[in-house]
């Protein structure tokens, strides 16, 4: 059952729910609703502080049960640490606490005055809508193959509570997005965490024609003929190793007027990636199954767009294959002919997601499309440059890269901007052919990209190399989502804008 959000102006005094969550801070200053809600219990907050019985540290919690002189079940006081240091990432692992303390109860409803509560550089509607987030990430469970399933969490409702009705509506709106940004994700998720056995490319071609059903979208699904009659030549070279047939998928929003261009998502959808005939080492080689997740969050990007039905048009084109070693497998050093006639040296095989994109890249032209943003688990090297915090940005446009850096910053689900220099381009250079697929070692996130840009000269274009920050390892593994929201909060702000 999916958790549900709403909101409500109340008094938190005076409210009868299962759990009313305030925030407390590290110097022993109250929230305004904790002040409240302290003064109808006769002083019980203050006091508790007072005999260091409560902390105001960041993520500290405290579930109080059935307290004199309130309505509510439970009291849960939340730790927001220093006040005037309170940002974005305290914050919402604040919010993070506050859930993970109620899982461990059973309250089915629970009153949030945290949205209330100043953040350093955000506005009220940031922190509803984080809120929201943050709370169906906190308790999103992955349990599809699990013969012995948790028992459901008892929390099913979260209300994002206010005292004051001026900031009624832009909380509810902002709930209504987060609401849908988090349906996304968890659409994301659920893909790039099934098993690749599953989770094919004929999979993702039946997702997207649910998903269109749905919410009435247009979809397309293009087979191996197809694609062989168009010529794409790099997509099929990297599908020649695997029996499971490939997919172009082509998903198609039309929420603008028919005279405005569309943005067109371009998701990598490699099902699982062996490497093919330059074969990965076999540590953490499952983790491919997550190769898919640029495709993944197209659709997730998809259904949240749908649900909140911006005014502006969309297409999403998903290539989707395996990358397998085999009789027929591609090898290094073989020259295929890409569907904008350029000619590829393929050096080395495991460098195939470039080759699946760029003819997809390339069919993106026949949309006349406003800009073109393509999303990849794409280079190792990206993820030791950044990291699993950032997305690496690269765009040939500078007012496309500064909005969705912007929109990342906005969403907590930050990019960092990456060169796409001319001087890059060297190291694709072959003596066969048009160009190499790869460029050796140095700037290896770069290069790829400038690889990728060759393909994109005729439009708008930035590209999102997502590989450290698609999925987690450990302990917690499993895929993040991101970057849903960073998409998302794009088109959102664009729809607006036009």
């Amino acid at each position: 059952m999916a958790l549900e959000f709403s909101t409500k102006v109340a008094e938190p005094d005076k409210l009868a729910t299962d759990a009313l969550v305030v925030g407390i801070y590290e110097s022993g200053k109250l929230s305004e609703s904790a002040a409240a809600v302290d003064r109808a219990a006769k002083g019980l907050i203050t006091e508790l502080i007072k005999r260091k019985d409560v902390s105001g540290k960041l993520g500290a919690t405290r579930v109080l049960v059935k307290p004199a002189g309130l309505a509510c079940e439970r009291l849960v006081l939340v730790g927001f640490g220093k006040e005037q240091e309170l940002g974005a990432k305290g914050y919402r692992e604040a919010v993070h606490a506050a859930v993970s303390a109620l899982k461990d109860t059973g309250a089915k409803r629970a009153h949030f005055y945290l949205a209330e509560l100043p953040v350093r550089g955000c506005d009220v509607r940031w922190s509803a809508r984080q809120a929201v987030i943050v709370a169906s990430d906190a308790l999103y469970r992955f349990e599809e193959f699990k013969s012995q399933k948790s028992p459901p969490a008892a929390l099913q409702h979260i209300v994002l509570a206010l005292a004051d009705r001026s900031f009624a509506d832009a909380v509810a709106e902002a709930v209504a997005e987060g609401r849908a940004i988090a349906a996304g994700m968890a659409f994301a998720k659920n893909l790039g965490n099934r098993p690749s056995n599953l989770c094919t490319p004929s999979h993702l071609a039946e997702q997207a024609r649910q998903l269109a059903k749905e919410y009435k979208l247009g979809v397309e699904v293009l087979e191996r003929k197809d694609m062989e009659k168009l010529g794409m030549g790099a997509l099929l070279a990297v599908a020649k190793g695997s029996h499971e047939p490939p997919k172009f998928l082509v998903l198609q929003y039309n929420g603008g007027g028919k005279k405005n261009k569309p943005v067109v998502l371009v998701g990598k959808g490699v099902t699982f990636d062996t490497g093919g005939i330059s074969l990965k080492p076999a540590a953490e080689m499952d983790e491919m199954k997550f190769d898919m997740c640029g495709a993944a969050s197209v659709l997730g990007t998809f259904r949240a767009i749908a649900e909140l039905k911006p005014k502006l048009n969309l297409v999403g084109l998903i290539p989707a294959t395996e990358n397998m070693p085999g009789g027929g497998a591609t090898k290094p050093g073989d020259i295929v002919k890409s569907l904008s006639g350029r000619t590829i040296e393929i050096l080395n095989t495991d460098a195939e997601g470039r080759l699946i994109l760029c003819d997809a890249l390339t069919y993106a032209e026949r949309f006349n499309p406003a800009a073109v943003i393509d999303i990849a688990t794409l280079t190792g090297a990206c993820v030791i440059a950044l990291g699993h915090v950032a997305t690496g940005v690269y765009a040939n446009d500078e007012t496309l890269a500064e909005q969705l850096l912007e929109a990342g910053r906005e969403a907590w689900d930050r990019g960092w901007r990456m060169p796409l220099w001319e001087d890059y381009q060297e190291q694709l250079k072959s003596p066969f052919a048009d160009v190499a697929n790869i460029g050796g070692r140095p700037a290896g996130s770069v290069t790829a990209a400038c690889f990728l840009a060759r393909f994109a000269e005729k439009y708008s274009w930035a590209h999102l190399d997502i590989a450290g920050t698609a999925w987690k390892s450990g302990k917690d593994k499993g895929a993040t989502g991101r970057p849903v929201p960073l998409l998302t909060t794009y088109l959102l702000h664009r729809a607006r804008q036009s």
